[in-house]
């Protein structure tokens, strides 16, 4: 089990900083997110500036770009990071593909599925001399001549791709195609066990696969502070960021599989409602035993035996997912502690 961060800072001197100090604690790897940025930029500071750390998008949205552009920049940070990029991918949803990018939407994981095999072609044409013939339903990239060809990447080995799904289809999609997925954090272990990982299988056995040759990152919502008043704002904020996704229709299968379905109507339902306090009264929704099956909730000494304890044999990555403010201090121990372990049982 890989420890990822992730960078909060878009200021060019903030970026190198936090990539060094996140080596220097001992994470694996550091992830940006698309939303108010471009992801990749940042990724280029933080290679330059670390040895070992790898660097990724947790994600970049695919549908806003055509293969062929995501392939050059993806083909880029892969060689000025000495083979340390990974390319995590997520759909978006289609009011934002449509409304905010300006671009085609139509079955999201029938594409994703395409988009994946778009970028190996483009890839093996520029890595290993491959003719570049793709012709799917929704890209065609059969134009490539020495003028627009990058030199291969380090070793000739193009970046790997994680994608991220929530619901079954994109989840086969990520097992068939890509080399990883992205859980989203409103799972279960329950969920992962149950559901996640068997639908994955099946992708991988379409591909000829097996589970050594994939990685499950999960976003882990967790709640930790060293004093009580710590404890309890942490676990404040994270029932309120459950309550928040359980009232999305879209993640609703995971509250059905635990026989929550009417705790998702009645969030939904407060969602829309116009009461000023409807964000407080969600979160008191959110009991001990919901709170505890999508979170984990533990002071920062027993933190890492939890994580190992629940998610040690589903998952490959963790990264920590806070809603609250914490002394960043406190993550160097639980780091330091999976890293201790990790290496002892690889032995």
């Amino acid at each position: 089990m890989k420890v990822d961060g992730t960078l909060s800072v878009w200021g060019a001197s903030e970026i190198v900083t936090e990539a060094r100090r996140h080596e220097k604690m001992g994470y694996d790897g550091l992830w940006t997110s698309e939303a108010a940025h471009d992801p990749f930029l940042p990724l280029l500071l933080a290679a330059e500036h670390t040895d070992q750390l790898e660097v990724g998008t947790a994600i970049a949205v695919a549908f806003s770009r055509s293969p062929m552009q995501l392939a050059y920049t993806a083909h880029d940070l892969q060689s000025y990071s000495g083979g340390r990029f990974i390319l995590g991918l997520g759909s978006q949803i289609k009011p934002h593909i449509e409304r905010r990018f300006s671009m085609p939407w139509s079955r999201p994981a029938a594409r994703m599925r395409e988009y994946v095999a778009a970028l190996h072609a483009i890839w093996s044409s520029w890595n290993d001399g491959t003719k570049l013939d793709f012709r799917g339903d929704f890209y065609t990239h059969t134009l490539m001549t020495p003028f627009f060809s990058p030199p291969p990447t380090p070793e000739g080995k193009p970046p790997k791709i994680l994608v991220a799904a929530v619901g079954e289809a994109m989840t086969a999609v990520a097992g068939e195609s890509a080399d990883g997925l992205l859980a989203h954090a409103f799972t279960t272990e329950r969920y992962l066990r149950e559901v996640t990982l068997p639908t994955v299988e099946q992708g991988l056995v379409k591909s000829g696969r097996d589970r050594g040759d994939f990685a499950v990152s999960l976003l882990l919502l967790t709640a930790t502070g060293r004093t009580e008043q710590e404890m309890a704002n942490a676990v404040k904020h994270t029932r309120r960021q459950v309550a928040f996704y359980g009232s999305t229709p879209a993640y609703r299968a995971v509250l059905e599989l635990h026989g929550w379905g009417e705790l998702g109507d009645e969030l939904n339902a407060l969602s829309k409602s116009s009461r000023e306090d409807k964000w407080q009264a969600m979160g008191a929704l959110v009991d001990d035993e919901v709170l505890n099956a999508f979170a984990v909730v533990a002071e920062p000494g027993r933190l890492a035996a939890e994580i190992r304890r629940r998610y040690g044999a589903l998952v490959d990555r963790v990264t920590f997912y806070t809603t609250y403010d914490i002394d960043t201090d406190v993550w160097g121990p639980v780091v330091q502690e999976l890293g201790r372990r990790n290496f002892k049982s690889s032995d």
